[in-house]
């Protein structure tokens, strides 16, 4: 089946290589009777996939069923999945059916499987090696051909590392993996899927579409979106009808948008892998600072009436490449390297120019400092805000705040 015929029948918006990948490894997987581990944040859509898998498999005629393991509590979740016997518990009034013995021969979705107990873990274990397990209150072992799909949005080896989860259910349930993208992995993606939702929602409830300009598409694209595909379609349907105008601006799309912390720093600590530190970043702001003020001096002088004395009482202009060269690497050396520079200049026939007294401009400022540091390392990565976030030592979605706080045009 063609992707994007894929795509039509089960309702999916959007071309990213990211997805395209995703769902290129769930139609391969599709057919065979293989264990599936989806992965993805909350909200990135990973039960769809669930059903692309059953429905384009064998037992698409069967039963399916989805299961989410965290809303069950835990001193009934045993009783859920593998059913129970009459009297085995307080409140079994009678003999019931579990999850795995009703879907027999068809498809069972266990979504945020890292929230099951040790117990349970160990019940699914048997169930995936033999096929096999056992109702509550009962000794009577049981059969039953059920596939297993899983999904979480945790990190489940962290949770191994933890005594959390096994590490060998694990293995058994990551026999084929399949990582759902993020919606900020899927920019282009985002005006689309927001046109959809929204049409849809205008269409349902006999109300005028909107439709967004430009810049209101810009600002969709660089939000952070933490709650995913879930919490665009319902900022979309919150949009389309509580909006004062039919034409979405900037402004209008920022008003529904929820704001996130801004107070976080720029520069969160510091790696022995990264190219520079935080340290030497603003060392190198100030020292290219200082050197257009000596250029700028030395401009002036040249074409002074008198002319000057000794041209090598100025400091010479440097390239980029030799300024970078030239980094201070402590703050000892920087102060050594500014005392250096603080020579006076003398002018023929004129009083002597004492440079001992530094120009501050005002334009040096941590706000400005931030906003180059950030256009620097976008420009450098070529636009790739993940590689850039790294280079910047922070995490992706201070980025994407700083970027549309400092409107920065990528």
């Amino acid at each position: 089946m063609e992707l994007q015929t894929l795509k039509n029948r089960f309702g999916i918006i959007g071309s990213s290589p990211a997805l395209n990948y995703a769902l290129s490894i769930a139609e391969r997987v599709a057919p065979t009777d293989l264990t599936v581990l989806i992965t993805g944040e909350s909200g990135t859509g990973k039960e769809i996939f669930s059903q692309i898998i059953h429905n384009l498999s064998n037992r698409k005629h069967n039963s399916f069923i989805a299961v989410n393991c965290g809303a069950i509590p835990e001193g009934t979740i045993d009783s859920e999945l593998f059913g129970h016997e009459k009297g085995s518990f307080t409140g079994a009034g009678e003999k019931r059916k579990g999850y795995f013995e009703s879907v027999d021969e068809g498809t069972i979705f266990l979504d945020e499987v890292g929230e099951l107990p040790l117990g349970t873990q160990s019940r699914l274990l048997r169930l995936l090696q033999n096929g096999e397990f056992l109702k509550v209150g009962s000794s009577a072992v049981q059969k039953t051909n059920v596939r297993v799909i899983a999904a979480t949005n945790v990190n489940l080896s962290d949770l191994i590392k933890k005594g959390k989860f096994r590490e060998d259910l694990f293995y058994r349930l990551n026999t084929v993996p399949i990582e759902v993208p993020s919606l900020r992995e899927r920019g282009e993606d985002i005006p689309l899927l927001f046109r959809k939702f929204s049409l849809e929602f205008a269409d349902k409830n006999n109300i005028q579409a909107i439709k967004l300009d430009e810049a209101a598409k810009t600002l969709l694209q660089r939000y952070p979106w933490p709650g995913n595909v879930r919490q665009l379609k319902n900022i979309a349907e919150h949009i389309t009808i509580l909006s004062p105008e039919r034409e979405v601006n900037f402004d209008i799309m920022k008003s529904f948008l929820p704001q996130l912390d801004d107070k976080l720093p720029l520069f969160s600590g510091s790696s022995n892998n990264s190219e520079f530190t935080d340290r030497d970043l603003i060392y190198k702001f100030l020292f290219d600072i200082k050197q257009d003020i000596h250029d700028l001096k030395r401009f002036m002088l040249k074409f002074s009436s008198n002319g000057f004395e000794n041209d090598a009482d100025f400091p010479h202009h440097e390239t980029s490449e030799s300024r970078a060269t030239a980094l201070p690497s402590s703050l000892k050396d920087y102060e050594m390297d500014r005392q250096i520079h603080q020579k006076p200049v003398i002018i023929s026939n004129a009083k002597t120019i004492d440079t001992h007294t530094e120009i501050v401009d005002e334009d040096l400022s941590l706000v400005k400092m931030e906003k180059d540091f950030i256009i620097k390392a976008l420009k450098k990565h070529r636009g790739k805000r993940k590689a850039a976030a790294d280079e910047l030592q922070i995490s992706e979605r201070t980025l994407y705040r700083k970027i549309i706080e400092y409107n920065i045009d990528e």
